[in-house]
């Protein structure tokens, strides 16, 4: 007679830890089996069911697992920035725990912003233990969307216009995440590039574009990164939805990249049973209970790839071959986060992650202009500092979508100011304009109220006053995390600052020489007030220690190193977004979808502005320091070089101030004589020195073919012609310094 054994959690507890040398249990309970082996052992044990059942929600934020077996649920979290609270079992709104404020970590521009990989690894290996801390299995972050357009809702989770940057910075985050056992979830895949009718636009994208620009980072998240975790995105791609796309999930994902994750759904994004069951879709998540609008709360069963396909199973419409695929890939999904062997409890709220949040939310500041040295402050004992704004003292934390947080405390400008003066200066704030007063989102409440019916001219005639006597004069403002700014579930509407800030500053500089203008925000606004300026900073939302970091470096204790990782524009018209069929996309007769067309192909961002030759306000990679570099020869370690060879470039760097800091060097690739439409230059190196006054250090930068190469698509795949190749080393893409010829045979 067979007898069936149930293992209890304790007993699973007991299997993971054991000492023995020898396991006689089931070998998918082994925990120093290999992986692989443990799959195919729960697999054969599973019932169609139990398969089955694995591959949709059970919950807001929970996939089913198998608890005859003993194998958990698997639990999901947002976010990129930070652990969500606890929400209740099927609704946004949270449960009301009290030990689930988390550290809020700079958003994702902010840490692109830093140019730094260690940064980058610190950041995922924080949030990591975090996640790990509340015992989440996935992390659905990072973001490595294509900032194509400065108005898209959602670039601030987002690291910028160049897939080289978001590539490079996307590795570490991850390897830092999963050394802790849980899986990050790298998304929106792909070609996500607007929040406008995200659900019903249809991105339409040739395929250079797609490989040149909006796929890269995904892939190197994927093959260097080795990332256990992809969600498909709400649009469309070339008609047909991205959480079941076949081109993205089969065929490219699955098969050129040999991914072997897990494919989760966005939120409601799984649109048909069929497609999600034959196209690569492993666990299909949603919003409320039938995807996309409300239903009862015991609802899940009729997800798409819940009874509909136990029902396509059972008549013979589906075979197991794609439910086995999809099982496989949540087992080992299992096996590398919950039930992996080595034991990890993780960190929570700790001193040492307030230190990261602070550390890569000043490393990313970028500053921007500073006429006379204007910066650091040097204020007078006893002397007088202004701040003017509604972003000096809003919480930005809380709102913005998905990625809000609850978070033990958050330290506002302000405040960061005064922690940074105690009572050696006198530090004032004056509102100045009137923004966003919003107070909660999902139900985490910021506690503030900054409810204020005074007239534009009344606080700016007050700001304009308390400037006379102040040695400086700082406006904080910006854009926020509400709706049309940068925010989640809508876009951006004008490049401009909003709530007539211009105004602002404009008047304060009428009665000050010391102005100094921090810019808030997840992408890029127009300046057209830059001259009034002694000095703009550009800040982001720097989550728990924003105040604190951005007072670091106003203060000069913190040299900036800060690099833009987007263009800023003079204005929007000057970008490569020409016609409503680019953005937001048009309406076509017979299509219920937006048809948007990527019709500027690979020019996007600096590719743009610098191929066309169009003048910006501030360039891709800019950012100035408190000290000054100067650049030598670069010099190319011989003249030519074969496709399957590597070519050395070096270039030395000194620090030729009085300060130490750090230069980010970039390295830009160019073909002058190409036989196909390419960018001036395009960035395929990039490393950040820290120099002591007077010192020197020799940067080198190793190039292969790749680095050399277009995509095809008559070909289809990458090429590099041969012929003659520039080296183009400099602080930002306008700004080169040194260049190496060299040629490819």
């Amino acid at each position: 007679m067979k007898k069936t054994i149930i293992f209890s959690a304790a007993a699973l507890v007991l299997a993971a830890c054991a000492t023995q040398p020898k396991f006689d249990g089931p070998a998918y309970l082994n925990p120093n089996a290999p992986v692989e082996e443990r799959v195919e052992d729960a697999l054969s044990r599973m019932t169609l069911e139990e398969k089955v059942g694995m591959t949709t929600a059970q919950s807001k934020f929970s996939s089913r697992g198998v608890p005859r077996l003993g194998i958990p649920e698997v639990w999901h979290t947002d976010g990129p920035h930070g652990i969500r609270p606890e929400v209740l079992w099927d609704e946004w709104d949270q449960a009301g725990w009290t030990n689930d404020s988390c550290t809020a970590f700079p958003a994702l521009i902010n840490l692109a912003a830093t140019w730094d990989k260690e940064m980058s690894m610190l950041y995922g290996t924080s949030i990591g233990e975090e996640a790990r801390y509340r015992k989440k299995d996935i992390l659905l972050g990072p973001g490595v969307n294509i900032c194509r357009t400065p108005y898209n809702g959602r670039n601030f989770e987002y690291m910028g216009e160049d897939p080289f940057l978001a590539g490079q910075m996307v590795v570490p985050y991850v390897q830092g995440v999963q050394k802790n056992g849980v899986a990050a979830c790298v998304k929106h895949y792909a070609v996500n590039n607007q929040e406008f009718q995200r659900t019903q636009s249809n991105s339409v994208v040739d395929d250079r574009t797609l490989h040149e620009i909006y796929l890269p980072a995904f892939k190197a998240a994927v093959q260097e990164g080795d990332a256990w975790a992809i969600m498909g995105s709400y649009n469309l791609y070339n008609g047909q939805y991205n959480c079941h796309n076949k081109k993205l999930l089969c065929d490219i994902l699955k098969g050129d990249w040999g991914f072997d994750g897990v494919v989760v759904s966005d939120w409601g994004g799984c649109r048909d049973s069929e497609e999600a069951i034959l196209n690569g879709l492993d666990i299909e998540m949603g919003t409320w209970t039938n995807g996309l609008t409300g239903a009862a709360s015991d609802s899940y069963r009729n997800y798409h790839m819940a009874d509909p396909y136990l029902e396509g199973l059972r008549s013979g419409k589906y075979t197991t071959k794609e439910l086995d695929d999809k099982v496989r890939r949540i087992l080992r999904t299992i096996f590398r986060t919950s039930m992996r062997p080595e034991p990890n409890y993780g960190r929570f709220v700790c001193p040492e992650h307030y230190q990261a949040a602070r550390d890569i939310s000043a490393a990313g500041v970028v500053l921007l202009k500073n006429d006379n040295n204007t910066l650091p402050l040097n204020v007078p004992e006893g002397g007088k500092i202004l701040l003017v704004g509604e972003n000096a003292v809003k919480k930005m934390v809380v709102g913005g979508g998905s990625s809000n947080l609850k978070t033990a405390y958050e330290v506002n400008p302000l405040e960061g100011i005064q922690n940074a003066y105690g009572d050696k200066a006198e530090i004032v704030w004056v509102r100045g304009y009137v923004g966003d007063i919003t107070r909660s989102y999902n139900r985490v409440d910021t506690g503030q109220d900054l409810s204020d019916d005074r007239t534009p001219e009344v606080l700016i005639a007050e700001a304009v006053e308390a400037a006379k006597d102040a040695d400086y004069v700082i406006f904080v403002g910006g854009l926020n995390k509400s709706h049309h700014q940068d925010c989640e579930g809508a876009d951006r509407i004008q490049l401009d600052l909003p709530y007539a800030q211009e105004d602002v500053i404009r008047a304060l500089a009428e009665v000050t020489d010391n102005l100094v203008v921090v810019n808030i925000s997840g992408s890029p606004v127009s300046m057209p007030w830059a001259d009034d300026a002694n000095a703009i900073v550009q800040g982001w939302y720097g989550g728990t220690e924003t105040g604190n970091a951005l007072a670091d470096v106003l203060t000069g204790k913190v040299n900036p190193s800060g690099r833009l990782p987007f263009t800023i524009p003079y204005k929007y018209e000057d970008g490569p977004i020409k016609t409503e069929r680019q953005y937001p996309g048009i309406k076509e007769e017979g299509s219920p979808y937006w048809q948007t067309h990527y019709d500027e192909g690979i020019y996007v961002g600096y590719r743009w502005y610098d191929t066309k030759e169009i003048p910006v306000q501030f360039p891709f990679g800019h950012g100035l320091s408190y000290t000054t570099f100067e650049y030598g020869d670069a010099k190319a370690a011989k003249a030519s070089m074969t496709a399957d060879g590597k070519m050395t470039v070096t270039v030395n760097v000194k620090n030729t101030g009085e300060r130490e800091g750090a230069e980010i060097v970039q390295l830009y690739i160019a073909d002058p004589v190409a036989g196909i439409d390419r960018p001036a230059k395009e960035l395929k190196g990039f490393e950040k020195i820290c120099l002591k006054p007077g010192e020197s250090k020799t940067v080198s930068f190793e190039i292969d073919s790749a680095d050399l190469s277009y995509y095809s698509i008559e070909e289809n795949g990458w090429k590099a012609e041969a012929g003659e190749f520039q080296a183009l080393i400099g602080p930002s893409s306008e700004d080169i310094r040194a260049t190496a010829s060299f040629e490819l045979k």
